[in-house]
């Protein structure tokens, strides 16, 4: 058993297909200087199919998958259009004589190894895409087809080096079990693509491997857990079939409550809303129930493309979300770049900590002029539902007061222009830092309502990475200081009579349920998988219960009392009769 990243989940077996790993080598072939014209012309040309591809290639994944996710190929056209990539290109040419083909590659072998030596999990993915864009480059220099995936109909695991996002486009979702690559990580464009297909993926398996995979070995995958067997027993293969079929089963039965409200045995509601980055997203947590979408996260709409998207095209996007909701609340997320969100067309400032610097409301206040444009097609897309706008990363009265001049700035500007809007728009904010929680009375006083961001919150109060392996597992959801500071946030919340929310990982934990119902939490923003799952085990509780645990979670000292409380009551919760949805 090999323990490597999960990507995109789901349990697959099936044999593999190894796709192979294609390295150009090219003689280094030199021209006249009298034949420079000609080899430009050959370049030029290149360089236009290419476009015609990738825009096709576009257009056929939006069809599937959504334009948010299809705005991946908007990276690719960025780069042949990139005057750095360009310009070294036709330099080696020019100064050196070669052939368009070999100066194309030596051109990708420069940045993708400039790219792979940096300590920078982004940088390192961009790679990828530069060598993908060059490939295709290089194939319409040299005349010659792509490396195919198979085309019968058997269904497969893939198996590859690293899969590209033009390779991935070009799979039958229907025949892929799962894919499995030696290397990349779940924030890659082929991760977010397998996620939106559907597909369960694994990465990163080199070095871990005995011996290399063959076409044709059986090999068991699950993208929950980042597991990978190759040539299982039988008894292996029994055992994870069954897995995936109580998965399977669990699913639909789940599926059967997903119109049932979401309300206590003992009559109290929770709206459970949506985390959401795309319109295909949205769609995936409308049929699991979702209530609305508690965080739009808008940086997607400005990564994985070659400019800041336009005031239009912004609202275009946000009035589909609020339409297709039909009067549920939408909460839009300003944009929030920075840390490990960058952007290829804009070069933020190195850091040593960027978790800690130039990101979020921090960029927008500093860009007035990007804020007031997303500013303004949110409030524009406010006449088609009730959207409302919150600030990320708020550590001080001063941020909150400078966003709401910009977003008064952009009000008085579309009333002049005659746009419409509504007036009645409500800002909020995040409450992700420490700073932000001790000062929660007063920052309750200047918005119109909280979401509890938990992934920063813990992350930053306990001053642990959770990405890093070796203090991840610092990283505590039930520390008892994450309680209190919970805690602290709602009354202070409730003080001022405005709605707080929870948002981040915890908030679809299934053990944590007591403490939202305890403090007397009105919603939950999580992700389109968890909110099922909360919803079947709140139609087994007693919020009253709730709020008698809630007592004794706070006389607790340390992190492992409260976790064997809260498990201990979602196992009993468990086994009581749902009186809400019999059948489960």
């Amino acid at each position: 058993m090999i323990q490597a990243l999960g990507a995109s989940q789901g349990i697959a077996i099936g044999k593999a297909f190894v796709l192979p790993h294609w390295e150009w080598e090219l003689p280094d072939q030199k021209i006249d200087v009298a034949d420079l014209a000609k080899e430009f012309d050959r370049l030029y040309e290149g360089i236009d199919r290419s476009k015609t591809e990738i825009n096709q290639m576009r257009t056929e994944l939006d069809e599937v998958v959504g334009s948010e996710e299809a705005s991946i190929f908007d990276a690719h056209l960025a780069i042949l259009e990139d005057p750095v990539f360009m310009n070294e290109i036709q330099g080696i040419i020019q100064r050196q004589y070669k052939v368009a083909e070999v100066a194309v590659k030596e051109a990708i072998d420069h940045f993708v190894t400039m790219f792979d030596l940096l300590d920078d999990e982004y940088m390192k993915e961009r790679a990828i895409d530069i060598k993908d864009v060059g490939n295709r480059l290089l194939k319409h220099l040299l005349g010659v087809p792509d490396i195919s995936l198979p085309e019968d109909t058997q269904p497969f695991v893939l198996v590859v080096r690293e899969l590209s996002p033009s390779q991935l486009v070009h799979l039958k979702p229907e025949l892929v079990l799962g894919i499995v690559t030696m290397v990349g990580s779940p924030t890659s464009h082929a991760a977010i693509m397998a996620r939106a297909f559907g597909i369960p993926m694994v990465m990163g398996v080199e070095g871990k491997l005995e011996q290399p995979i063959g076409t044709g070995d059986l090999l068991i995958i699950d993208g929950v857990t980042g597991l990978l067997q190759v040539e299982p027993s039988s008894e292996m293969v029994s055992r994870y079939t069954e897995m995936r079929k109580r998965q399977n089963v669990a699913r639909e039965q789940l599926l059967t409550i997903a119109e049932v409200p979401s309300v206590t045995q003992d009559g109290v509601s929770l709206t459970l809303a949506a985390n959401i980055s795309s319109l295909k997203e949205l769609e995936a947590a409308l049929s699991n129930g979702a209530e609305g979408v508690g965080l739009f996260r808008t940086e997607f709409l400005y990564m994985d493309r070659g400019r800041f998207p336009s005031e239009e095209e912004q609202f275009e996007v946000y009035r589909a979300v609020a339409q297709k909701l039909k009067g549920e609340t939408v909460i839009i997320r300003t944009l929030d770049i920075g840390g490990d969100k960058q952007l290829d067309y804009y070069e933020l400032p190195e850091e040593e900590n960027p978790f800690l610097g130039f990101r979020a409301i921090r960029f927008s206040l500093e860009r007035k002029d990007l804020f007031k444009t997303q500013l303004r097609a949110i409030l524009r897309a406010s006449e088609y539902g009730d959207v409302q706008i919150m600030y990320p990363l708020i550590t001080s009265l001063d941020e909150v007061r400078e966003a709401n001049e910009v977003l008064a700035e952009a009000k008085r500007e579309l009333s002049v222009e005659g746009k419409p809007y509504r007036l009645d728009t409500k800002a909020g904010i995040m409450i992700e830092v420490p700073a932000a929680v001790m000062i929660a009375d007063l920052l309750a006083e200047e918005v119109s309502f909280f979401s509890i961001g938990t992934n920063d919150l813990i992350q930053f109060t306990l001053a642990v990475d959770r990405m890093n392996e070796k203090i991840s597992h610092m990283y505590e959801p039930f520390h008892p200081t994450i309680l209190r500071m919970i805690r602290t946030v709602t009354n202070a919340a409730k003080a001022q009579g405005i709605p707080v929310s929870i948002c981040g990982e915890l908030a679809g934990d299934v053990n944590a349920l007591p403490i939202w119902l305890g403090l007397g939490i009105e919603e939950l923003s999580l992700s389109a998988q968890a909110i099922l799952p909360v919803k079947e085990s709140m139609l087994r509780t007693k919020a009253a219960d709730c709020r008698i645990l809630l007592e004794e979670l706070f006389r607790c000292k340390t992190a492992v009392e409260i976790r064997a409380l809260t498990h201990q009551f979602h196992a009993e919760a468990a086994l009581a009769p749902n009186h809400m949805h019999p059948l489960l």
